[in-house]
């Protein structure tokens, strides 16, 4: 039934893990890309206050956004579980059940992130001075929540059934575009921070109709019928009892960094350009982690679905290994050029000091990161989606923001901020190493069976 080019239940482990990493790691390199073109362009064009402004809206852009998008990786679970079991039916439940919860979140998202804007913004104390610009950034970019929520779906669908080709090539397709755009509202039009969300908009826009096409024209078992989309209520259940966790860990960690943010903003304009261009290129030592963290969830999910519970752990050890590898070379790398790759944001000698700041206090422990993820995805592939989620309830929201609320009181300075990240993630890991060789997480229970 299912397409064998897109099974991950045969042949070799290492190819098949690599064949569907790569395009991810393409496809985020290329979303990274154009993201970090509204801060290049920015930055560049209108100065460090325009900066600073499209740089606050980011953890709480991530935190509401990020439940929903958390809700899709449990979506391509189910699918993923459904595909390696070669059950039609199911899949085609799952799909049609994913596009009309996306649809209902992302109408949802919009009238929340518009109405919503100021007075959350009001609250984390971004500094008056790019208040007005941080909200219009803001308000634009929740505009396009459809596509965003939609995008993510389509994605999500295409990657549980092994085809991570095309969201590559339609990344590309809307990474350029928006770039083009950036220079053209930006730089040739000489518009204002709010051009920058709206290029981003119409990028992700046009990214999202590519796999919608792709998903309606294709003669597999996916294929998306408009007339079948609706809401299956048991499938509804299976799918959020997968997602929630991982919506709600998405949310977490968005929650803590507002609250990092908060505290990033009581240092000033300069601290919150510095600390933004830092996350901007931090996108890049984040792109081994994502992509081995996606693929690990769909090989486990289609080789646990089939029963190859040793095929499911070996994968597991060598996906782990290539990300923490991975992740750490690039790590390295951000440490030794970091003055440069700041620089290229923003000359201001004071927010390129306080970039290197951060990335010096934390480059170099990506590979603590890359483990978290890692494991973490391999638990969401297995069923066990509430492993990670109370992991990082308690190490990167609790333990995070406790540890910098108390020490901030007796060492006032940006660089406990800096260094809670790293412990942080140094405490996560060690949790999930232990988690990871003393349970039994491939015994897929009754209860977290999809199928």
């Amino acid at each position: 039934m299912a397409s064998q080019s897109n099974l991950m239940t045969e042949g070799s482990i290492q190819k098949h893990l690599i064949s569907f990493a790569v395009p991810l790691f393409l496809g985020n390199l290329f979303q990274q890309l154009y993201n970090t073109a509204d801060s290049l362009i920015v930055g560049n064009f209108l100065g460090s206050e325009a900066l600073a402004s499209v740089s606050s809206s980011g953890h709480l852009i991530f935190l509401m956004i990020g439940f929903f998008n958390g809700i899709a990786i449990g979506g391509g679970v189910v699918s993923a579980n459904y595909f390696g079991a070669r059950d039609k039916e199911g899949l085609s439940r799952s799909i049609h059940s994913l596009t009309a919860f996306g649809l209902a979140a992302g109408a949802a998202l919009t009238l929340i992130g518009i109405l919503l804007a100021p007075g959350i913004l009001t609250l984390m104390g971004t500094p008056e001075q790019i208040l007005a610009g941080s909200i219009t950034y803001f308000r634009i970019y929740f505009a396009g929540s459809i596509p965003f929520v939609m995008y993510n779906i389509f994605v999500g669908i295409l990657q549980s059934v092994g085809d991570s080709r095309h969201p590559l090539y339609y990344l590309v397709i809307a990474s350029l575009i928006n770039i083009v755009l950036d220079l053209l509202f930006i730089a040739g039009f000489h518009m204002g921070v709010g051009a920058a969300a709206g290029a981003t908009v119409i990028s992700q826009l046009i990214s999202m109709v590519l796999c919608l096409r792709r998903l309606l024209c294709t003669k597999e078992e996916y294929r998306l019928i408009p007339s079948k989309i609706r809401f299956d209520p048991p499938m509804l259940k299976k799918i959020i009892r997968n997602g929630l966790p991982a919506g709600f860990q998405n949310s977490i960690i968005g929650f803590a960094n507002v609250i990092v943010q908060t505290n990033i903003n009581s240092f000033g304009e300069i601290a919150v350009a510095g600390q933004g261009v830092y996350s901007k290129i931090e996108g890049f030592g984040f792109l081994p982690i994502t992509c081995f963290a996606m693929a690990l969830t769909t090989f486990i999910s289609q080789n646990l679905g089939a029963g190859k519970i040793e095929r499911a752990k070996k994968g597991a050890r060598f996906g782990l290994f290539c990300s923490m590898s991975v992740a750490e070379v690039i790590g390295i790398l951000i440490f030794i050029f970091a003055p440069f790759l700041m620089g290229l944001f923003d000359r201001n000698p004071e927010v390129i000091v306080s970039g290197v700041g951060r990335a010096r206090a934390d480059c170099l422990f990506y590979c603590l990161l890359a483990f978290a993820h890692g494991t973490a995805g391999v638990m969401r592939g297995a069923g066990r989606a509430s492993v990670p989620m109370f992991v990082m309830l308690g190490c990167w929201c609790i333990a995070r923001v406790a540890f910098i609320t108390v020490a901030l009181h007796f060492i006032p300075s940006i660089n406990v901020i800096n260094w809670a990240y790293p412990l942080t993630w140094a405490l996560s890991s060690v949790v999930f190493l232990i988690y990871y060789l003393r349970s039994d997480w491939t015994n897929m229970s009754k209860e977290r069976k999809f199928a």
